[in-house]
Parts: C-alpha cells; structure tokens; sequence
C-alpha cells in the first residue's frame, strides 16, 4: 500500500509578476516500509514538495492543482486529500507531527533555544497523544535511548546549544517519531553533519524504519545518500519529474540527460589520475590583466611556504595548573609552494582552529608557524603592525558559507573592492576595472556588479567568495569547507574552478573538509585531525588506497559513494570508538599524557603511532 501518493501537483508562488510554478505536474508515491529519494539541485522544488505535504507552504504559494493523498495504516488506509485541507486546520494540526513528521535540514534552527531538549520532544507526545507531563518525560526518555542517546536521563534537561551537530539532528528525529508516525519526511537531514556523523545518522533512520516500519521520503541532492538508503528514485528538476523508478535500475542505467550529469558530478575514490568532474554548468576561467601578472610559476621559490611546527592551543583555562581542552596538540606539518594540501577530521578535530591560527585570526599557545613568500622565513606569531598587515594580504580565507560571509547591504562590486580600499592598492578606476576582472574569472557577468548578494544562488555566492580572496593575489588560500553547504553540480563547479585557478596562477591552497572523496579530489597531501592532534599526513591517493591509522579508516569508510556496489557497512559504523584516541589499538593508543608522537611507517608516510616510534622508519623531528 502506498502511504503517500501525489498526484499531478502544481504549487504556484504570487510574484510580482504574476504566479510562478515551482512544482509543475509532479506525481509519486511512497509505499509502507520503504525509502523513495527525491533527488534535485537547489531550487528544483524538492523542499516545496516537502512543504506541501506538510501542509507548511510560504503564505504567498497555493496548490493550484492536485492532489496529495495519505493513506494511513493505522486508520485501515482510510485515504486523505492533504491538498483540499487548510493548513491552519484541525484536521491537517492532527496529521501534522503524528502521522506525518519531518527532519528538518539544520537541527540548531529548528529547536527552540529557550527550551530543554526534553521539554521539545515530549511537546509533541502531549499534543498528540494526551499524556500527561510524566508520561511524556517517561516517553522522550524512551525515544532518546531509541536513537542511541549517550545519556538519555541528562540530555532530558539539556539545551540545543549544549549539543553537537549530531546530537541535535538525533533529538530532530526523536521529536519526529515519538508519535511513530506512518510517514517521515525527511529534508536534507545529514548535510551539515561531518561523513562519520551523516553514516549513524543514515543507519538510525533505516533502523527506526524496520521498527516502526514507517515510509520515508528522503529530499537529498546527494547520491552518495542515495545509494545507501533509497529503495526508489524520483528526479526533479524546475519543479518537473524527469525520472523515477528502482534504486537499482537508476543507478545501472540513468536514461535522463540530466541524471546523468548529476551522476558525473559526484567526486569518486577510484577517480583515475588526471579525470576531471563534470559539472552541468562548466566555468572556464580566464586570468588576465592584474591577476595573470601576478601568477608566480609553480617551483619558481624553493622550500615550504607555511610550517607549523608543534604548534599548541587551548580554550578555557591556560593557567600552569589546570588547562582547557586542547584544540591543537603539538600540530606539525608544511605546505610545499604551489600544492594544495588537505586537512580533514570531523568537527572538534582542530581543522578549523587550525586554519585560523594560519590566518592569525587566533592566537596559539606555543610552536611556531612559519610563511615564506620567497624572500625568506618569517614566524606568524610574533608578527605585529604593518608586517601583520602585510602577511594578511598574502594569505586569504575563502569560507564554509557563502551567504552569511558577504554583507547583505553591499553590493558585489563594494565586496570585492573593499579589501582594495584597506590596503589602499589602486585608484577607484582600477579597482573597478579589477572587480570586472574577477567577475570574469569566477565565470560571472561583469554586469552583476551591481547586485546585492541575495540575488545570487549558493555557487554563485561562494564563487563572490572566491574572487573577493582573489582581489589582493595572495599567495596563499585557506579553503574552509568551501563547498559543504553546495549541492553536488554547484560543489564540482567550484572544485573544477579552484583546481583551474590553482594551475593558471599558480596558487597554494589549504583545504579544509571533512569529506576525504572531495580532499582525494583536490589535494597532492593530506593530513588527517583527530581531537587536537594530526593522525596521519601523507600523500591523498595513497591514504585512502591504504590508510593506517584506524580514524582514518573510519573516515573512509563512512563516506557515502554513489555506487550500490560501495554501500555503507553500517554494522561495521562506530563513530565514538573511532574517534576515542584511548580505544585505539596498539601501536596507535594515546592515554592521557602521552604525546601525539608522529612516525614515517612508510616512505613519506607520517602516522601518530606512539608505540611504534622505536621499530618505525625514522620519528619525525621536524614538519613532515
């Protein structure tokens, strides 16, 4: 039986300019125990679907035509227009968090920060199922044991700010089913989440499934998602249906054009050397005028341009006697000039604290961290005045969002000026003629200048990002996940765009991501992060074709690849023991105390194995 079956919607938003279809003439149907993926770029229509079900459109969208019928199991199939019913109605406020629940894509925006996790949750089961204050606190105590809560009794009277990421998006699912609805929509439910944290939150949700036996619509642009959980497939694109059918069939053989350029979008571990992704929009960038006089040839200067050697830092208390938290413990590697060297880790690794402290945007603790333009080494942290000036022009930041980085209240052409006007590099002419310029390098119309950010799409944003690090030629760019929050098409148009911009300027790039297929798509090197302390630092192919370290095998195998023949071993998933530095096996284990001490156990291959530094190849005494 089909639990959800839409049928030929049309949803319409009132612009100025008359109505505009979002979701023209969709239809598909989610039958009992399974999983239908609806897969889409960003503004296809997926979410509106989603919202329409849920009977949450925007005030200025209507249902135009269609209908979307539920067939609830646990009223004998008794069926229902959800289309015909007001959203503000008793009938659709009974349906909606009872027998239809959604997992929202950012759990910190969608839970309440004034509320305790337990208070949330049970809100729901009093709503719904007339139970008492008690009941309710005995039921999402229950429900959080269901969806492996660390410590369900505590985390009854904690707040969202007190939890990670995953944590979060656990209490998001709990909420969702303490009712035990009979469908679960779920709206990009792990794109925020680090790959570890996205594969428990993907075998939660096809756990809970066999328990319940719920149906689930899965709204994702990722197939990597996709091919782990999905039973069927449905392809929207502008709001039309382009394909649908089998997991299987899809994925063996895609018959849309545009399905299959999704497919090719997607970074893969067995990429052969030198094949590029093909995005559906390709850029061709085009370095001229100020930025082609400023490329320095790769192996134009000898030696690393940035070593950090043990490098410490720490939050909260840094008296002699009692320290906080170690976000960087003893951090040592280099950036050879003209490489792009990969840093990955989940979050809390020390990726980004890492990356900040390159920047001097943080101070660290103790080390060293050195940067050489060419014209000899200087120590970062001791810099101070005009030379700190001078070294942030020579060293960029290109970051994780794209749309909160820019300010809403300047225009394209004042962003990518304004770093020009501080360090007070041309006159107003040339400056505008360098915005132009880097318009066209990142493949936007120089015409555009005018805009204002929200006017752009997520690459088109991130692409503003990368031209306004571009405006002072940086020798250096430090990449902080810089296209997490992109779907798979935008993310393969910016990878392509940075390696491009790399050989046609001859950049360095530092890229932090917690995805190792992206990094294995990006970077000569790597160096994985785990608490504070690098694990592993080696070349990228190698590394995943051959990890040592059990964290970096764990990273590995929980990246979701768009393949059936590559699924997730979720039986194998164990994100806390992976990432616990004392339950790894000998020669690895760091207890309390011990120093993360790095050994080559292969040519050019660094591992923190403290056990093995007398029968390893060599320690490392200085940045690998």
């Amino acid at each position: 039986m089909d639990v959800l079956s839409i049928e030929n919607l049309t949803v319409a938003f009132q612009g100025d300019e008359g109505l505009v279809r979002a979701v023209e003439g969709a239809s598909l149907s989610v039958p009992a125990g399974r999983t239908v993926a609806l897969v889409g770029e960003s503004g296809s229509g997926k979410t509106v679907i989603s919202q329409a079900v849920m009977g949450l459109l925007p005030q200025k969208a209507k249902i135009t035509s269609g209908r979307i019928l539920l067939r609830d199991p646990a009223a004998g199939g008794r069926e229902t227009d959800i289309a015909a019913l007001a959203s503000d109605s008793l009938a659709m406020r009974a349906i909606r968090g009872n027998r239809i629940a959604i997992v929202f894509q950012e759990p910190m925006t969608s839970l309440s920060p004034l509320h305790t996790i337990g208070d949330q949750i049970g809100e729901a089961a009093r709503l719904h199922r007339g139970v008492g204050k008690a009941d309710a606190r005995n039921l999402t105590r229950d429900m959080l044991r269901l969806v492996h809560f660390p410590d369900p009794n505590r985390a009854l009277d904690t707040y969202p700010f007190e939890l990670s990421g995953g944590l979060r998006q656990r209490a998001m699912i709990a909420m969702a089913l303490i009712c035990r609805p009979a469908l679960l929509v779920a709206d990009e439910p792990t794109t925020a989440l680090d790959v570890t944290i996205q594969a428990e939150i993907l075998k939660l949700i096809k756990e809970l499934q066999g328990e319940l036996g719920m149906a689930v619509l899965m709204i994702t642009h990722d197939f990597g998602v996709v091919a782990n959980v999905a039973h069927d497939v449905v392809v929207i694109y502008h709001g039309r249906i382009l394909e649908s059918g089998p997991a299987d069939v899809i994925f063996a053989d895609p018959q849309h054009d545009y399905l299959k350029a999704l497919l090719r979008a997607v970074p893969r571990f067995d990429m052969p050397a030198g094949e590029r992704l093909v995005p559906i929009r390709p850029i061709a960038p085009m370095a001229s005028g100020f930025l082609k006089a400023a490329a320095k040839p790769q192996g134009s200067s000898k030696g690393p341009v940035l070593s950090i050697e043990k490098v410490c830092k720490s939050y909260g208390p840094t008296s002699a006697k009692v320290r906080g938290p170690k976000a960087m413990d003893d951090i040592n590697f280099c950036v050879e000039r003209g490489e792009c060297l990969g840093i990955v880790g989940e979050s809390g690794s020390g990726k980004t604290t890492t990356a900040l402290a390159i920047m001097r945007a943080i101070d660290i603790d103790s080390g060293c961290i050195r940067f050489d333009d060419g014209s000899g080494p200087i120590d970062v942290a001791s810099l101070k005045g005009e030379q700190l000036f001078a070294y942030r022009r020579k060293v960029q930041l290109i970051f994780q969002d794209p749309f909160s980085s820019l300010n809403p209240r300047m225009t394209v052409n004042e962003i990518l000026c304004e770093p020009m006007v501080i360090h007070k590099i041309g006159t107003e002419a040339e400056r505008a003629e360098r915005a132009r310029e880097l318009m066209r390098l990142v493949g936007l119309d120089p015409r555009f200048l005018r805009r204002y950010p929200h006017s752009f799409s997520g690459g088109q944003r991130q692409r503003i990002g990368i031209a306004r690090a571009l405006a002072l030629r940086p020798d250096v760019i430090v990449c902080d996940e810089p296209v997490s929050a992109l779907d798979v098409s935008v993310q393969a148009q910016i990878l392509n765009l940075l390696k491009d911009l790399q050989a046609e300027l001859g950049l360095t790039y530092v890229f932090v991501s917690h995805n190792l297929a992206v990094v294995d798509y990006m970077a000569e090197r790597v160096v994985v992060m785990c608490r504070g302390r690098v694990v592993e630092v080696g070349p990228t192919h190698e590394i995943v074709a051959d990890p040592i370290h059990p964290y970096t095998k764990a990273l590995i195998t929980a990246v979701p690849e768009a393949s059936l023949d590559h699924r997730l071993d979720f039986s194998a998933l164990s994100a806390a023991r992976a990432s616990d530095p004392a339950a790894w096996p000998e020669p690895f284990r760091l207890v309390p105390g011990t120093p993360p001490t790095l050994v080559e156990m292969k040519p050019g291959r660094f591992v923190c194995a403290p056990g093995a530094a007398e029968t390893a190849l060599q320690p490392i005494a200085e940045p690998a």
